[in-house]
């Protein structure tokens, strides 16, 4: 017990994290230069695990985000959550393969992405205008072969430009921030 409070006491001293303190009331009472040192250390870890995963795990989250995306005009959910989820599995995918490997993973510009969501958000208001409505008035088709479909609708136009806003800007941010380190 003696070696082990020791090391503890210099783990403490150089900002490390000994094994046994991850709890909530350790995270209250640690500073900020120990919560840097340990995401710093995550960043440059050079884990077999993180990088086998996390193509896995950030497919499955973009196919998450774009099913929380589609459920969202009828239920919790839509585009913002679906978008934060979508920049998230680029986010970590960032961490654990790098930025040029991320920005090959995403295949056009963060701003792009942002700018055609914008663009497209912009396009569902229009559409109500056409039928004169107010901008943003929802408008519903229902095609003759299939009345029942009910993903025809200016609604997940607009979630779809906000999803797609979402994730461009937070992707771009999150490259951005990258490369500044």
């Amino acid at each position: 017990p003696a070696g082990r409070r020791q090391r503890n006491r210099r783990a403490r001293a150089h900002g490390a994290l000994p094994f046994g303190w991850a709890s909530a009331s350790w995270a209250r009472r640690a500073g900020a230069a120990t919560r840097l040192a340990c995401w710093e250390w995550m960043k440059t870890s050079n884990s077999l695990i993180l990088r086998t995963a996390v193509p896995a795990l950030a497919g499955l989250m973009l196919l998450f985000s774009i099913y929380v995306l589609l459920r969202g005009h009828n239920e919790p959910g839509g585009g913002f959550i679906g978008g934060l989820i979508g920049a998230s599995a680029f986010a970590i995918y960032t961490i654990a393969e790098g930025l040029a490997s991320a920005r090959r993973a995403l295949i056009v510009p963060p701003i792009t992405i942002a700018g055609v969501g914008l663009f497209l958000a912009a396009i569902s208001g229009i559409v109500s205008l056409l039928f004169g409505d107010a901008f943003l008035t929802g408008q519903w088709w229902f095609p003759a072969f299939n009345p029942d479909l009910k993903y025809f609708s200016s609604v997940v136009l607009f979630d779809i430009g906000v999803y797609l806003v979402v994730v461009g800007a937070i992707s771009g941010i999150a490259f951005a921030l990258e490369e500044r380190e």
